[in-house]
């Protein structure tokens, strides 16, 4: 399997959704994780209200049943949308996290759409690592 392969397998299980959708369904009750480097959200800010999670612990953090459980990700009822710089580990995070259960997606282009769209972005004070 290629690369391209894979990444077309985990975009067949999502609904990937746009920067103005990612954007209203925060408003209603999804949450946003940002699994960029500390570094990357260092440089070019963050999404206003989204939980950086580093992508070697992303599983950990989203599975319920896991000590190391992050209580912003809520249970399995609450709808998990990932973002990356360009949408692209972003689909794969998505697919692992739909295979632990999870409602999960992502969005298309990361964060970079993000910003052209013009969403809010807020810069980052200190190194955020979880």
């Amino acid at each position: 399997m290629t690369i391209d392969e894979m990444l077309a397998d985990a975009r067949a299980l999502l609904r990937r959704l746009d920067p103005r959708e990612a954007d209203e369904a925060m408003r209603n009750g999804s949450v946003l994780i940002d699994v960029r480097t500390s570094s990357q959200r260092e440089r070019d800010g963050t999404v206003p209200d989204a939980v950086p999670i580093a992508l070697n612990v992303l599983e950990w953090r989203a599975d319920v049943t896991s000590c190391t459980h992050d209580p912003r990700l809520g249970g399995p009822e609450v709808p998990l949308i990932v973002l990356c710089a360009e949408g692209f580990c972003s689909s794969l995070a998505a697919a692992r996290l739909i295979a632990l259960g999870r409602d999960a997606t992502d969005v298309r282009g990361g964060f970079d759409a993000w910003r052209r769209r013009g969403l809010a972005v807020a810069a980052v004070e200190s190194n955020v690592t979880t």
